[in-house]
């Protein structure tokens, strides 16, 4: 078999039946495998720990267990996380005032000042990202994302027997919908 360009080779594997599906993982692994480089190179911390912190500085006061529902990832990824998180600095525990033995996080100065410098990047990063696509293309795919983002098919799935919904998922999380009851 002869050497395939890339763009063939994409050009196959995203006209396939699964389409949909290589294209979304292509797009979030590349990112993720730039932005990887980039958070690891420049800060010495996995991409996790920066989405972490990002999560926590959003919503301050997020106990660790709910950050799971914004960013998909192993409790034991996001622990280690927040752990260096804190052997850095950037973030701090608190009691929560209905229950002490509940642990609360919120970023500190130093973490809300390394946060910035991240975002910026992130936001140049964003920008050449989408670049090939005008404003309103941006606006469609957002939307588009987000409606599968919010789905009930993402964190779950009938089709690959794994029909048990999350303990929090997306749409019931209280963080992002304070409107729902805290477990």
């Amino acid at each position: 078999m002869s050497f395939m360009a890339l763009n063939e080779k994409l050009t196959t594997v995203f006209a396939g039946d699964l389409r949909e599906l290589m294209l979304i993982s292509y797009i979030v692994l590349g990112n993720n495998a730039v932005t990887n480089r980039f958070i690891e190179g420049s800060y010495q911390m996995p991409v996790h720990a920066w989405s972490s912190l990002y999560a926590i500085d959003r919503f301050p006061g997020i106990r660790a267990k709910e950050i799971r529902s914004i960013f998909p990832r192993p409790q034991n990824t996001i622990s280690r996380a927040i752990s260096l998180l804190e052997q850095r600095g950037y973030v701090r525990q608190g009691a929560s005032e209905s229950d002490g033995r509940e642990k609360r996080l919120f970023t500190t100065t130093q973490g809300q000042q390394i946060l910035a410098e991240m975002t910026a990047m992130s936001l140049r990063r964003q920008a050449e990202l989408f670049a090939p696509l005008t404003a309103e293309e941006r606006d469609t795919f957002f939307g588009l994302a987000l409606k599968i983002a919010a789905g009930q098919n993402l964190l779950q799935s009938v089709v690959l027997g794994s029909n048990e919904a999350p303990s929090s998922t997306l749409v019931a999380d209280p963080i992002l919908n304070p409107g729902v009851d805290r477990d």
